[in-house]
């Protein structure tokens, strides 16, 4: 039998600023915090673009809504076929009540994702989503 899993992926917007969230990895590596978007899998029957701002509103009290998908991406854990989709999503405020499982919060603007977002790929892909 297949084996897939849906992840969705909200890169929230406000002001020409974009949300990134520090959250916990693995105690295993040297830094088990680590900066990232707003990120989840989708229910069994729920649609992606439900679960991405459901996503983003239990993690962060934020209620957004889409701008347009900016890409897709995938990779095999075992397997399992991980499939993921970004999206643009829209705010109109910046307060941010963040939820347990997450560590701290910042805005900042396109420019910064380098200095925070070690993950290479996803610079890569929003730089060639042009976002």
């Amino acid at each position: 039998m297949d084996k897939y899993r849906i992840l969705v992926k909200g890169i929230v917007e406000y002001n020409d600023k974009y949300l990134i969230v520090e959250k916990w990895y693995d105690d295993r590596i040297m830094n088990p915090y680590q900066w990232g978007f707003i990120d989840g899998s989708i229910e069994f029957g729920e649609a992606p673009d439900k679960a991405v701002i459901r996503i983003i509103n239990e993690n962060t009290g934020i209620n957004a809504e889409i701008s347009k998908i900016l890409y897709t991406w995938s990779f095999m854990v075992g397997e399992v076929c991980n499939i993921g989709i970004s999206y643009l999503c829209l705010c109109s405020m910046d307060e941010v009540l963040l939820s347990e499982e997450l560590h701290n919060y910042k805005w900042i603007s396109k420019e910064e994702f380098k200095d925070y977002i070690d993950n290479k790929d996803i610079i890569d892909d929003i730089e060639r989503a042009e976002l």
